[in-house]
C-alpha cells in the first residue's frame, strides 16, 4: 500500500467508512488490525495513520491498544473517537468515563483559526458524536482546537508532530464538514498526492487476475446482480476461456429473474452455464425459521449444487464486497459480528485455507463496483439495479419459506418496483423491496371478512449501504402500490411501510 493511508481498526462499525471517504478523495487506504507493529510499517510503507473509533473503553482491562512506538514512525496521525482517547492516554493525557454517554448530533465550536485540520470548516456545523469516555486533560504539547456547543472537548492537536485527534466521527454523512476535515488531514497535513481511482483498480486487477488465472480453471457463481455480473465480465476478459460462469436458479429469485440473467450475460458475451436447483433449495429450507440457519443452508446447498459435476477446477471466484466481510466476521479488528454471510460456509472456508478463493471486490464498496461495471461497458440497466441479497427472497420472508409465500412476495416486489419506476423514484433510492411478514390480520374484501397476509415495503437512501435512512416516498406512490398489492395478489390484505433507519436496524429484515 505504498503512499497510502493505513487505518488501524479498533472495532468501530464505521471503520470501513473512513476508508471509503479517503478513497473518495482520491487517496488509497487500507484497514489493518490495531495490533500492527512498527516493523510492519516498513513493509506497508504508508504515508499517514488513522486510528479508528471502537466500542471499548480505553480505561478498561484488555482494551485494544497499540504500541506507543508507532508515534515515533514520523507519520501524520489522525485519531477518531476511541483513537483520540487512545492517543491522549498513550501520550501522557488523562481519560475518564464521561458523566453521560454522548451520542448523536452536536454543534462544532472552533477554538483556533490556524488549525490545518479545520481549514475552510465553517463553525456551528453539525458533527456526529458516539462516545462514553472523555479526555479530561490532553497530552503535553497538544492544544485544544474545538469543542461542542455544550462544552465537550471535540478536537486536539500537536501540529509540530502532525498529530491530530477528534472526538466526533468525520467519516459519517451526519458530520456536515467531515469530508473537508478528512481532506485537510490528507492534503494539508500529510501532503499526500491523489493516487486512487477505479480506472487504476480495473487495470491493476485485470493484470493481476490474468497472471493468477493463467493456465488455471476458474468457476464463478453468477446471480445476475451487479456484483456477480461485473465479476463474471471482469474475469472473462482477464482470463478468457479458463473461466466458467455458472448460474444456479435456487427458486429464491425475483419475478422473471432467471430469464433476465441469461439474456443479460449472453448480450455481454459471457458464456453462462445454467442449473435449475429450485426443488432442492426449497426442500432443504422447508420449515426453517431462523435467518442464520436459512443463510447457512442456502450457502451449503449452493456449494453442493455448484460443485456437482465439477471434477476439476483451480479457483472459485466470488463477488464478496467489503460490507459483507465486515458484517460476517471482522477481518481487521474486534468489530461485532452482525450476521453470517451466505458464502462463508465450511466448504468455502476450506477452499480459502487452500488459497483457492478469488474475491477481487472484497475491499470495494457497492458504489465502487458500479464504477467498475461502468468502466467495463456494462449497461446502466444492469449496474443501476438495487442490491439484492445473496440468499435471495429467503431472507425477505420472515419465518419459514414456502412456494405460496414466494409467489406473493415476488408479485408484491414487482409491483413496488414498477410503481417506483413509473413515479421516477427508483434511481432516487438505494434499495427498495417487499418483505413477507409472519402476521395475518383481519380485513374486509368484497363485503366479506378476510384474514390475510401482510406485506412490508422497505425503501432506503444511502451512499454505500453501511448507514441508511428510510426514503420519504410520495404518499400517492405508496397508496398506489398498496392498493395494487391488495387488489392483484390474492391472500394479501394489509401493506405497511418500514420507517426505520440503519442503525439501529439493518436494511434487510433478516
Amino acid at each position: 500500500m505504498k503512499d497510502g493511508v493505513l487505518i488501524l481498526d479498533f472495532g468501530s462499525q464505521y471503520t470501513q467508512l473512513i476508508a471509503r471517504r479517503i478513497r473518495e478523495l482520491g487517496v488509497y487506504a487500507e484497514i489493518h488490525p490495531f495490533a500492527t507493529r512498527l516493523s510492519d510499517l516498513s513493509t506497508l510503507r504508508p504515508r499517514a495513520l488513522v486510528l479508528s473509533g471502537g466500542p471499548a473503553s480505553v480505561t478498561a482491562a484488555g482494551a485494544p491498544m497499540i504500541s506507543p512506538e508507532l508515534f515515533d514512525a514520523g507519520l501524520p496521525v489522525l485519531g477518531i473517537c476511541y483513537g483520540m482517547q487512545l492517543m491522549s492516554l498513550l501520550l501522557g493525557g488523562k481519560v475518564e468515563p464521561a458523566s453521560h454517554r454522548e451520542y448523536g448530533r452536536a454543534e462544532l465550536v472552533l477554538k483556533r483559526g490556524d488549525s490545518l485540520l479545520f481549514r475552510g470548516v465553517r463553525p456551528g456545523k453539525t458533527v456526529w458524536m458516539s462516545h462514553g469516555d472523555s479526555v479530561r486533560s490532553f497530552p503535553p504539547g497538544f492544544v485544544e482546537t474545538a469543542r461542542t456547543q455544550d462544552g465537550t472537548l471535540a478536537a486536539i492537536e500537536r501540529a509540530d508532530r502532525h498529530w491530530y485527534a477528534v472526538q466526533f466521527h468525520p467519516e459519517v454523512v451526519h458530520s456536515e464538514e467531515g469530508k473537508t476535515i478528512l481532506a485537510n488531514f490528507l492534503f494539508a497535513v500529510s501532503a499526500l498526492a491523489k493516487n486512487w481511482d477505479m480506472n487504476d483498480f480495473v487495470a491493476a486487477e485485470t493484470d493481476r487476475l490474468r497472471e493468477v488465472c493463467r493456465g488455471k480453471k476458474v468457476v464463478v457463481g453468477v446471480s445476475g446482480g451487479v456484483d456477480s455480473t461485473t465479476l463474471a465480465v471482469l474475469l472473462s476478459r482477464a482470463a478468457g476461456d479458463g473461466v466458467r460462469p455458472i448460474f444456479v436458479d435456487n427458486g429464491l429469485l425475483r419475478l422473471g429473474e432467471a430469464d433476465r440473467v441469461r439474456r443479460t450475460l449472453r448480450d455481454l458475451g459471457v458464456d453462462l452455464a445454467f442449473v435449475d436447483a429450485r426443488e432442492v433449495f426449497l426442500s432443504r429450507l422447508a420449515g426453517i425459521v431462523s435467518p442464520e440457519r436459512k443463510r447457512k443452508i442456502i450457502g451449503k446447498t449452493f456449494v453442493d449444487v455448484f460443485y456437482k459435476g465439477l471434477s476439476d477446477f483451480d479457483y472459485l471466484a466470488q463477488g464478496t464486497l467489503y460490507p459483507d466481510v465486515i458484517e460476517s466476521n471482522p477481518v481487521a479488528g474486534p468489530s461485532a459480528t452482525i450476521k453470517t454471510h451466505h458464502n462463508r460456509v465450511r466448504e468455502v472456508k476450506a477452499l480459502e485455507r487452500q488459497g483457492r478463493i478469488l474475491e477481487p471486490f472484497r475491499f470495494l464498496f457497492k458504489d465502487e463496483v458500479r464504477q467498475v461495471a461502468r468502466l467495463l461497458g456494462i449497461p446502466a440497466a444492469v449496474f443501476g439495479r438495487h442490491p439484492f441479497p445473496g440468499p435471495g427472497l429467503a431472507v425477505r420472508i420472515v419465518g419459514a419459506v414456502a412456494e405460496d409465500k414466494l409467489e406473493k412476495l415476488r408479485r408484491a416486489d414487482a409491483i413496488f418496483i414498477d410503481e417506483l419506476e413509473r413515479g421516477g423514484q427508483y434511481d432516487q433510492v438505494w434499495q427498495a423491496f417487499a418483505v413477507y411478514l409472519p402476521a395475518r390480520s383481519v380485513g374486509v374484501m368484497g363485503d366479506e371478512r378476510a384474514y390475510g397476509a401482510t406485506i412490508a415495503l422497505r425503501a432506503v437512501t444511502s451512499v454505500d449501504g453501511m448507514t441508511a435512512g428510510w426514503a420519504r416516498l410520495p404518499a400517492d406512490l405508496l397508496d398506489r402500490t398498496a392498493n395494487r398489492i391488495v387488489r392483484e395478489i390474492p391472500g394479501v390484505n394489509r401493506v405497511v411501510y418500514d420507517i426505520t433507519s440503519k442503525p439501529p436496524a439493518t436494511i434487510e429484515w433478516e
